[in-house]
Order: C-alpha cells, then structure tokens, then sequence
C-alpha cells in the first residue's frame, strides 16, 4: 500500500498540485504575453495508453494524468492555453533504479535489446509542443524506441 500511495502521491497528486497553482498564472500569460498563448504540457507514460499485468497502479495513475489533461484542455482552450501530453516509451534514466529488484529485472529484461530514448528526445517533443503557431495545438505525443513494440 505504501508504494501505491507514493505512485498516486507523486504521479497524479503531485501533477494536480501543480497545475492547480500553474494555470491562473497560464491564462494570464496567454492573455497578457506577447504570444497570445501559453503552454502546460504533461508527461506521463505509454503505461496510460497500454495497461501490462503487475502494474496496474503505475497504469491507472498514468491513465488519470492523461484525462486530467484531456478535461483541462477543454476548459482552458478557448483562452488560448494549449494542454499537451507527452507520453514517452523507454526513456534512459535513473528511473528503473527506483523501483523494487524484481520489478527492475522485469524492465532490463524487456527493454535488454532496445535502444531506449534518451532526455533530449522528450526535450525536442516538448520543444516542438511550445514553438507552434498560436492556432495550432499538439494535444499528444506517444514517443517509444523505434524498437520498443509495446
């Protein structure tokens, strides 16, 4: 139960959080800057779009941040804040680490021969996200290894 608590804490609770104290300063930014828009962009995981037995609350938290985003968008849009989710596959990072032995075997054992992402690819999606056009929105991006099959 602790750790489900720490996934929901940190994954969905910490995002809202966020948000929560990020989206007055957004509708000003967009109402008042020189763009005419601002951007909230999420991240979450290929797990809110592909649920995989043994981690079904790592899943469900990363399905909630992708509706949460979704229902934002929507009532933040027709201010000209553009809502986006990013959701990276196989990423290289200290993540893994983070998590309990067997589930860290699992992932080496999965992702053993796929060259993963690396940071500056999430970078370059989300740097593509904030340089569009003020009409134009990049509502989602699923971004995985070439290799990477689910």
């Amino acid at each position: 139960m602790e750790e489900w608590q720490r996934k929901v804490n940190v994954n969905l609770l910490g995002l809202l959080y966020c948000e929560k104290a990020a989206v007055p300063r957004l509708l000003e930014a967009a109402a008042k800057g020189a763009r005419g828009a601002a951007d909230l962009v999420n991240i979450s995981s290929v797990a809110g779009r592909v649920a995989r037995q043994g981690s079904g609350v790592y899943n469900a938290t990363t399905f909630a941040v992708g509706a949460f985003s979704e229902s934002l968008r929507q009532e933040v849009t027709q201010r000209h804040v553009r809502v986006s989710l990013v959701e990276p596959g196989a990423v290289a990072t200290e993540l893994a680490s983070h998590n309990r032995p067997e589930v860290l075997e699992s992932l080496q054992k999965r992702f053993a021969d796929v060259e993963r992402l690396e940071a500056d690819d999430i970078a370059d999606a989300i740097r593509y996200i904030i340089t569009r056009p003020r009409h134009v929105a990049i509502n989602e991006i699923l971004i995985r290894p070439t290799e990477q099959q689910q």
